[in-house]
């Protein structure tokens, strides 16, 4: 598969979470913070399970999906929970600020660079976040702004991780992304016991397919080509691609929500679009001399390229 099909997979992922928020507003308000997550991880393990009747993963397989699923349900808890205590423009900016953090932390690790000319298109990206989500300003800091910054640090970790720890080994891809889920499902379901039972009872039919949604296209969907997409390409690019999430929530709102899209807004949505266009263009030149130097020292040594993972 090329770069840009895998870019278009990453645009996909954010633009079904992009679409969640609606879903899971309301589904929190019935059942609970920890509830919704619980069930959300449960019915993705379940989805799941068919598909390992035949595999067998060894234990450096199962240490790495149990890590990333670590990873990815504290950045879910730190997320959800700063939400509640902060404003909506304080989150969205300050977890914007992973399109930053994941290449620093990509390099910091890998010792490679990207140009300053990528931090900048970044940058601006974050700026068009700002401007999507300022309508009543930022506000001063509270405890909630304390995990939302926690939640960029740690989801730009969990990006860098699922390229590190996949890097050059035959992982299965489903597996790994199986074992995040199990690793969410029993961690939130054990936080969640004493709420759930009340959960499960409030639930009506709408609120099944909530769940149904979050955990087939948030969680199934969205885990398998995140962790596939990152494993062709940097997690600095996937971490771009997925920091458009904010437009595509805000153009989903105008569609469905009946919200207006103001010329700020507008403004937002191009700087977010521009950066990130940018922004792929400066890490495809980037990485392109290494990616030759890699073919050419493979041919050198009279191998045939790797095939791709699955």
């Amino acid at each position: 598969m090329s770069i840009r099909r895998s870019d278009l997979f990453l645009l996909a992922v954010a633009v079904v979470w992009g679409s969640s928020y609606l879903a899971a507003q309301t589904l929190v308000l019935a059942g609970g913070v920890l509830a919704v997550l619980a069930l959300r991880f449960l019915v993705s393990a379940v989805a799941l399970a068919p598909a390992m009747a035949v595999r067998r993963p060894g234990l450096p397989e199962l240490r790495a999906g149990a890590l990333l699923g670590l990873t990815q349900a504290t950045v879910l808890v730190l997320e959800t929970y700063g939400v509640s205590l902060t404003s909506a423009t304080n989150a969205g900016v300050l977890i914007s600020l992973t399109i930053l953090l994941t290449p620093a932390l990509e390099g910091a690790v890998r010792r490679q660079w990207l140009p300053p000319r990528f931090f900048a298109a970044a940058a601006v990206a974050v700026a068009g976040v700002v401007l999507l989500v300022a309508g009543p300003g930022l506000r001063a800091p509270t405890a909630g702004d304390a995990l939302m910054l926690a939640a960029a640090v740690v989801r730009a970790a969990h990006v860098t991780l699922s390229g590190r720890l996949t890097d050059g080994r035959q992982y299965d891809t489903v597996t790994l992304t199986w074992l995040q889920t199990a690793v969410g499902a029993l961690l939130f379901t054990v936080l969640a016991a004493p709420a759930l039972p009340a959960a499960v009872r409030a639930f009506g039919p709408g609120h099944w397919l909530g769940v149904l949604y979050l955990a087939l296209g948030c969680s199934v969907f969205a885990f398998l080509v995140q962790l596939w997409a990152i494993r062709r390409t940097s997690a600095a690019r996937a971490s771009l691609l997925l920091g458009t999430e904010p437009v595509w929530a805000v153009l989903i709102g105008v569609g469905l929500g009946g919200e207006h899209l103001t010329a700020v807004a507008v403004a937002g949505i191009a700087l977010v679009l521009g950066g990130t266009y940018y922004g792929q263009r400066i890490e495809a030149d980037h990485r392109a001399p290494a990616q030759a130097r890699s073919a050419d020292r493979t041919a050198a040594d009279g191998l045939s390229p790797a095939s791709p993972l699955p």
